[in-house]
This record gives C-alpha cells, structure tokens and sequence, in this order.
C-alpha cells in the first residue's frame, strides 16, 4: 500500500528516503516542496533526478482535498467544503485579520462530543482526519491565496475535538511548525479542546502550541448541560490540568466562553468564573452564541454581555467580546457542519 507523503513530519520523511535507498537530505528536499513551495505532483519537483521521481510516482502517493464550494461572506471571510477521497466532507474557514489572516481548520469529519449549542456535533461522528488531511486543508487554502504569506495563524477550532485525534494532530502540528514543513511560529497556531484532560496532559509535554479551552459554564451543573465530557471530566479536573499544563514566558491559557441567554449569563456566573480562574495565567474570550437552525439557545442582550464582560474587567481578568467572523455564511464558531450546499448531505 503505498503512503501519503503529506502525512510525514521531517524526521519521518528522511528515515523513509533512507529506507528506500535514498539519501536522508533527498528526504528533506521532498518535504520543502510538499509544504514550502506545495507542489500538487511529484513533476513539479524539478531538482530531484527523474529516477526519484519516478519512484514517488510508482510508490507513494499525494492525495489531494477537492475542493467543492466556497462561499464568502461580507465581513470578508471566506468557508472552504473540501470532499476526501472517501466522499466525505469538512469545512475549513479563512478569517481576515487587521494584517494577516487565519485559518481555521478541522481535525474529524462531524464530532463525538455533543457539546448543545454545537451545529456541529449534531451531525454525530464519522472519522478521524489523517495527518495528510489536516495538513492538505492549509495548502490548498494557501494556494488559493493571492498573498499565501499572509497566512500566518492557524487555529484547530474546526470540525471535530482535536485532542480525540491525538496521534493525527500532533503529528499534523509538528509539520506545521518544522522548518522544512510549513513553518509556522508555534506561537501562531492554537488548538482548541472541550476539555479531554489526560491528553491535554500528553499536549503540554509533546509540543509547545497555544491551548485554548472551550469552558462555557462556571459551574458543573450547567456544564453538564452544555458539554456531555464535563460528566467525565468535570470543571475542578479541567482547570487542575490547565494550572499543570507547561506555559512560556508570557503565554496564557485562553477560556473561550460562549454566552446564552438565561444559561450562563448572569452576574454570579461571572463571579464563579473569577473564582475558578483565580491565579492562573488567563484570558477569557466571550462569545455571543452564534444562531443556527435548530438550536434552543439564543445569544444574550448586548446589555448582559457587557455587564458580563465588566465584572471580568474590574477584577483585573482580561476579557475579549469576541464578535464572530462569518456568520452570513455559517462559518462562525458553532455553525460547522461540512453539508453539501445543493444536497444538505
């Protein structure tokens, strides 16, 4: 069976080149063109002799995601419904920033954790993405670019928990970040997770990357609600894990926070909030519930929010509204659903 290349970190293609018979530096040069200059074949790799290429040609492959629709929205955000080899479909959505952009990109095809205010996690679990697939989301957005360089941040906030893909997405991180892959700063990309403890352990002590964790509630009984794994691992293991997971110099642990109406809103909410935050190194991102078909929740009164936000603020908590980038397009946090736009399949 032959081997998606795409799916290799640096170490991982040089010890492939050498088992082929190769020289380790031709594997080095593979990996610079797959993800540096994102060759779409192996003829596009002009300095490697013809006999290499016709190997790769013969012995591994490079699949591609299809792209099947974008769509964008007027704020400027762009949706990407990319189909794998299997048919199956995910989202990956490019956000505008004040001088670069960032995307965000999935890690499973649909969700298990069942999160309610989620569009995403209705539609159920499929699959794990592969490292390849991770990856192939970040170069065929760059290629569609006009200034691929701008592209600068990523976030795993798609489709799907990335820490229930463990294995798949760190491997896709070190590619990311190694300098003969795409190399992105480490302090540019960002994984998001609803709060799988033992492997945010493992994350903290097998690559340094941003942590932010889907937090939502301030007390067990609303998280429970809110968030199936909270039955699993509930608020106090969560924030043991956060106050032990490694930081450098001047990071911080991002607590993404979406707030509903009459759910999660209220000034004692924001008070138990202060309470568990108390003496880690935090921000908090506050983010109005975005709307989709469906849901029984609604976003508070801007009224609420910023009231929420103040009592955050006066005790000295940094506390971001974020506004949700995309909504028009159902690209913003929560609206995932990697649908077909003709079918809805």
């Amino acid at each position: 069976m032959s081997i998606d290349l795409k799916g290799l970190d640096s170490l991982e293609m040089e010890h492939w080149a050498r088992e082929h018979g190769f020289p380790a530096y031709r594997g080095r040069q593979i990996h610079s063109w797959l993800f540096r200059r994102l060759a779409a074949s192996f003829d596009d790799m002009s300095d490697l002799p013809k006999s290499l290429r016709s190997f790769l040609a013969r012995e591994a492959t490079l699949n591609h995601l299809e792209l099947v629709d974008s769509l964008y929205s007027e704020d400027g955000t762009r949706k990407y419904l990319f189909e794998l080899v299997d048919g199956m479909t995910i989202e990956s959505v490019l956000i505008p920033e004040r001088d670069h952009w960032t995307l965000c990109v999935s890690s499973q095809v649909g969700c298990a954790m069942g999160c309610r205010f989620c569009l995403t996690g209705r539609q159920g679990f499929k699959r794990n993405l592969s490292p390849a697939e991770i990856v192939d989301q970040v170069i065929q957005v760059r290629r569609s670019m006009e200034s691929p360089e701008r592209l600068t941040n990523i976030v795993l906030m798609g489709m799907g928990e990335p820490l229930a893909n463990y294995e798949n997405v760190v491997r896709a991180l070190r590619i990311l970040v190694s300098e003969t892959g795409m190399n992105f700063s480490h302090r540019k990309i960002t994984l998001s997770t609803s709060g799988l403890v033992p492997e945010m352990i493992r994350l903290g002590k097998d690559i340094t990357v941003n942590l932010a964790v889907s937090l939502n509630a301030a007390d067990n009984e609303t998280r429970n609600n809110l968030m199936p794994v909270n039955r699993r691992y509930p608020i106090e293991a969560l924030l043991d894990a956060c106050r032990a997971f490694p930081l450098p110099h001047r990071r911080m642990i991002t607590f993404e926070y979406i707030l509903i109406d009459g759910i999660n809103d209220t000034k004692e909410d924001a008070r138990r909030l202060l309470k568990h935050l108390s003496g880690l190194r935090a921000k908090v991102n506050l983010i109005p519930l975005n709307p989709h078909h469906g849901s029984p929740f609604s976003s508070p009164p801007l009224e609420r929010i910023l009231a929420f936000q103040e009592m955050l603020l006066d005790h000295h908590l940094t506390a971001i509204i974020r506004k949700s980038k995309g909504q028009d397009i159902l690209a913003a946090c929560g609206q995932l659903s990697g649908k077909h736009p003709a079918t809805g399949a």
